[in-house]
């Protein structure tokens, strides 16, 4: 029924015009067959199960960007066969990006004896600046392998004295701070003790409680916390020191929670990127085109400020939410007007754009009659000139 169909708009069309052949009416009809439905489209698209799995990808994620980039271009052209050029597709996948844990633990409690030694805070037997901390640090630890932690108890002062318990990772070279709990912050947690019962005890309560902890650190979407939390567990590396390793103990940990923009949760290694592909007629190529159609507003944005210069072509768009396209008209808006309109418009709304930023920009034009056109342009050398 498909065939025949196409077959009857074909003859129609031939009949009308009188200059195909019937071969060439066979040829389209095959044309037709093979792609019913080419067309521009924008697909949004978040990468499924079975979409990891016709390209390869038993895990769920890429490896790194760019194998992202190259592979989903592969499975565009297959899952979408029929979208033409000029068609986008934005489309959300994972990336694998595990965080260190440590390999070693070490426990340690600043003693009376250690303020003492140093200067700067024998009188009080305390720290007062981080920087004293980070000095102590690499007094106690001289010569650190990649990922030791330290789980350091120790007295602070920040307007009130406090006891903290912060974690210090050697990581690539330098030590980095792992923000921990106080024990008052465990007892908020519902924790009778200074430390959780289990791991899953602790990916469950930590996620709310950062809620709290960060509301006056506002945290973006894809944010990522390090936190160092206690756990009291068999003591399988002899942290303690007494030479057995069936008992139990406190130790410390590390945990990577992540931030959608309203909740955390424990980070699986994985984050989430979104990258736009652009068609070029053959391949799909990732493009950081920006589609963007113009509101009302925009049109008295841009006459009001070339008013002094075009004031025929902006006093209309300011007043007719459009640009006179007809050529020769005193209110004409030429490409180059157009462009130059346009880079003021995104220099209003996209201030901090990148270098290299493209937009295609969609606006309402009067030619005769009302209709649409759409120009492209890249930011380049900090202005905003036709793609």
């Amino acid at each position: 029924m498909k065939k025949i169909i196409y077959l009857l708009t074909i003859v129609a069309v031939g009949l009308v015009s009188s200059c195909n052949p019937v071969d060439d009416i066979y040829d389209d009809l095959e044309a037709l067959e093979k792609n019913p439905l080419i067309q521009v489209g924008d697909v949004v698209l978040e990468l499924s199960d079975d979409d990891y799995n016709a390209i390869g990808k038993t895990y769920g994620n890429f490896n790194s960007t760019d194998e992202a980039k190259d592979l989903i271009s592969d499975l565009l052209k297959t899952k979408y066969p029929n979208l033409d050029v000029s068609s986008s597709a934005l489309v959300t996948y994972n990336v694998y990006a595990p965080k260190s844990s440590h390999k070693k633990l070490y426990r340690y409690t600043v003693t009376t004896e250690d303020y003492d030694a140093n200067d700067d805070t024998a009188e009080f037997d305390n720290f007062d600046d981080i920087a004293q901390v980070y000095a102590f640090i690499d007094t106690k630890y001289p010569t650190p392998a990649d990922r030791d932690l330290v789980s350091l108890t120790y007295k602070y002062y920040s307007g009130t004295l406090n006891t903290l318990n912060n974690g210090f990772f050697f990581i690539d070279g330098a030590w980095e701070m792992i923000q921990g709990f106080t024990d008052a912050e465990y007892t908020l947690m519902g924790e009778g003790f200074p430390n959780f019962s289990s791991s899953d005890e602790a990916a469950v309560k930590i996620p709310i409680y950062l809620k709290d902890k960060f509301k006056y650190e506002p945290k973006e979407a894809g944010d990522i916390v390090s936190i160092m939390y206690k756990l009291y567990t068999t003591d399988v590396d002899d942290v303690d020191g007494d030479g057995r390793v069936d008992d139990n103990t406190t130790v410390s940990l590390i945990g990577y929670f992540i931030y959608d923009g309203a909740e955390f949760s424990k980070y699986n290694n994985e984050i989430m990127e979104t990258l736009q592909f652009g068609f070029d007629g053959t391949n799909w190529i990732p493009d950081n085109t920006i589609k963007y159609t113009l509101g009302r507003d925009d049109y008295t944005l841009i006459g009001d400020a070339l008013l002094a210069t075009y004031a025929g072509p902006a006093g209309s768009a300011a007043r007719y939410g459009n640009f006179d396209r007809r050529a020769g008209n005193a209110a004409e808006w030429t490409y180059a007007m157009l462009v130059e309109g346009m880079g003021i418009l995104l220099n209003s709304i996209a201030p901090n754009a990148d270098e290299g930023q493209k937009y295609i920009m969609t606006f309402d034009i009067y030619n005769g009659s009302a209709g649409t056109e759409s120009i492209s342009v890249i930011k380049t050398g900090g202005v905003w000139v036709a793609n």
